[in-house]
């Protein structure tokens, strides 16, 4: 019996870590090309390649996925991940979510912003740590749920949160 061969398939290309932001962006769109639905997980690869989606790149994106940009910039401001600015070097997310809310993390998100000296979305002075709120952590058991530079923490108080921010050297 002969074997056939399966459909060509042509790997995506990894993005050059050098060039302008907008050619890194091509060479990340090129990397998607042909899927269906491709802008959401073009930003996602964006926000992995520079840290964050800069406004300059979404007529890029248009172009490139033949959008509007209005509709490139509309799902960039709708999802909290597609940030428009760098963030700081050390980011701090807390859940907001309702399971979270009912076992104490707004006492949580106001020590937070206390301490850091910002609000949910910013970045300290410093440019060393942003503050985020999401609205799931998917940690509900054990809320509230806070994640450091991207390691989940539950059953956060004030006290703890300000424990983690020491142990993580991310004292403002």
């Amino acid at each position: 019996m002969a074997v056939l061969p399966g459909p060509s398939v042509e790997r995506p290309t990894e993005p050059s870590p050098e060039g302008s932001p907008e050619d890194r962006v091509r060479a990340i769109v090129a990397a998607h090309r042909g899927e269906r639905g491709a802008l959401l997980p073009v930003l996602h690869s964006v926000k992995e390649e520079l840290g964050y989606v800069d406004p300059a790149v979404i007529p890029v994106l248009a172009a490139e996925l033949n959008l509007s940009r209005a509709d490139v910039h509309g799902v960039v401001t709708f999802y909290e991940d597609f940030r428009q600015s760098p963030p700081g070097r050390r980011t701090v997310r807390i859940c907001r979510a309702e399971a979270c809310q009912a076992v104490g993390a707004a006492d949580v998100a106001e020590r937070a912003r206390n301490r850091l000296g910002v609000s949910f979305g910013e970045t300290t002075s410093d440019g060393e740590i942003t503050l985020d709120q999401v609205f799931c952590l998917g940690n509900c058991a054990t809320g509230p749920a806070v994640e450091v530079d991207g390691r989940l923490y539950g059953r956060v108080t004030p006290e703890r949160l300000d424990a983690l921010l020491t142990a993580e050297g991310a004292d403002a």
